[in-house]
């Protein structure tokens, strides 16, 4: 599916954080289009419109410097793609699930 599109949002960590978070996704999704900023910024993005390998395993993302509130936003399928990627990768909490006509939004906490 040629067509995917996600939309990656953190707030919380540094910029190491949310790279680690990308290299994680980049496996089920190829490489983001976007990258977070290495700025100085309180919330980061980073897009993806392809797909990767498909189901990829647990990425050694290493550990994170603090918690991370990460925002996946998308087709449902590539949220829940994106979603199972980063709790094989990480400490995942679900923090909820909003869904539109045609895209879902989840929020998640990955913890250190």
């Amino acid at each position: 599916m040629s067509d995917t599109q996600l939309t990656v949002t953190f707030s919380g960590g540094d910029a190491d954080d949310a790279q680690a978070v990308v290299r994680v996704l980049e496996g089920a999704f190829g490489e983001a289009d976007q990258r977070p900023s290495a700025e100085h910024a309180t919330v980061r993005v980073a897009t993806f419109t392809g797909e990767g390998p498909g189901a990829a395993g647990a990425a050694d993302a290493g550990p994170l410097s603090e918690p991370v509130t990460v925002t996946v936003q998308g087709t449902p399928e590539a949220v829940r793609r994106a979603s199972d990627t980063l709790a094989r990768s990480f400490t995942a909490r679900d923090e909820g699930t909003v869904s539109g006509d045609q895209e879902q939004e989840r929020q998640l906490l990955l913890e250190p």
